[in-house]
Formats: C-alpha cells, structure tokens, sequence
C-alpha cells in the first residue's frame, strides 16, 4: 500500500492569497466602505452622500425658521433665504421648510404694505374732508396720474429744455417754448374734452412761468449760471416746468 499524510488543505483566492489571509484583509475595511447606510442617502435621493439638515425645519415661527428678526426688511429676509439653502442644499425636506417659511414671510410684507397704503388714502381723504371749503375747491382742479403718464410727459419737457440749452448759442427759445406750449395744450383738451379750458390753462402755465422765471432767474447765484446761458433760456426752462405741471396733474 501507498502511503499517504493527511495535510491541511490551502484554498487560494483569485488573488493567489491564502484564505485566512483574504478574510483578514477583508475584515481590516472599514464597515462604510463596504456597505453603504440608506439613512446617509439624502432626502429625495441624490447622489451627495450624507447631507447635513437643516435643525428649524419644524420651527412654527416662520421668522426664527429663518434666523431673521420681525421687523427685518425684506432684503435681509431674501439673504437669509438664500444663505440657508446653499448651506442646505440637497436635502430636500431643509430646502422645503426653508422655502414655505420664506413664502409666508414675503405674503406678510405685501399684505403689510397693501395695508398701510390703504390707510395712507384713507387718512389722506379725511384730511381733505375735514379740510377747508376753499382747499376742496382747489383741489377739485387737481389729479394724479398714472406713473407712465407722468414719465412720458417729464420726458417730453425734458428733451424740450435740452434742446433749448443746445441751440442756446444759435437762435432763442421761442419754437421749442411753441412747441411745448402746444403740447401742452393737446394734452389738456384730451382730459377734459373743452378746446377753451384747454387754451386758458396752458397760456396760463405759460404766464406763471415766464414771470415767475423771470423774478426766480436774476436772483440765482452767479455759480449756478453758464456764461452763454442767458436769462430768455434760463426763464424758458422754468416755463417748460409750469407747462408739465399744468398738463400733468390740472383737469
């Protein structure tokens, strides 16, 4: 008969490592290597890995949520904002609740400014009610117009007294101050629907500014005046500001 031993078996890996060798080496990775914790994946998903969140995200107070003050403007609120959701970014629940306490935060300021212009008007009107009949009856005569239509008509002016401060060397005043006149005068009789109204207001605004340029200009420091600046230009520039007031806000 052969003889025979009996030996201890080496199983060897792919590596060509013992196998007590490959169980050790195995055992020596860290355990966040070689299992990955679904709770270290973000709310969501995402592929960030642990992401941190946000601690307030289930504070009431929409303003301690934020970390801003209740009186803080609103700029300071959209800092806040945007400061907390890149600190927070990819976790979806932080972003959220960062998100809502914003949106209430901006609904209360509208509502606030909303609420305070209602109550300018309406102490404005009770002043007037309580005003004097004389005051009324002036400002009966008096309106306001929409922001456009008073940016339309300042530019209009405005580029008639550029235009007059430009050919201030060459000839004077005269057409551009015919020119707004008539404007002003079209402006008139489209609001309130009387060709005559129209004509006695605008040479009305025409005579107010004229004489009062000519009262206001000579008393000017001589600082504030150019050399070619002469006074027909400076008192047309006056006149021009009359024209817009009277087309703008009289009716």
């Amino acid at each position: 008969m052969l003889p025979f031993s009996l030996s201890t078996p080496t199983f060897t890996t792919a590596n060509n490592l013992p196998l007590r060798e490959n169980l050790t080496s195995f055992r020596n990775v860290p355990n966040c290597s070689r299992i990955r914790c679904a709770l270290d994946t973000p709310y969501g998903g995402g592929a960030g890995g642990n992401v941190q969140q946000f601690p307030r995200i289930s504070v009431w107070d929409p303003y301690r949520r934020l970390g801003v003050n209740p009186d803080a403007s609103e700029e300071e609120i959209w800092g806040s904002r945007n400061f907390l959701l890149q600190q927070y970014v990819g976790h979806e629940r932080s972003e959220e609740s960062i998100e809502a306490a914003f949106e209430k935060l901006l609904m209360a300021s509208f509502q606030h400014r909303k609420k305070t212009k209602i109550n300018l008007k309406s102490r404005l009107k009770k002043k007037v009610e309580e005003s004097p009949p004389w005051i009324k009856n002036l400002l009966n005569f008096v309106e306001l117009p929409p922001t456009e239509v008073i940016l339309r008509r300042l530019f209009l002016f405005a580029f008639m007294g550029g235009w007059s401060v430009m050919n201030s060397a060459e000839t004077g005043p005269a057409f551009q101050v015919a020119i707004s006149l008539a404007a002003c005068i079209y402006f008139l009789n489209e609001k309130t629907k009387s060709l005559g109204r129209a004509f006695i207001i605008g040479f009305g605004a025409l005579v107010g500014g004229w004489v009062s340029g000519s009262l206001l200009v000579p008393n000017l420091p001589s600082l504030l005046l150019r050399p070619p600046w002469s006074l027909e230009l400076l008192t047309s520039l006056v006149v021009y500001f009359f024209l817009f007031l009277a087309c703008t806000f009289l009716k």
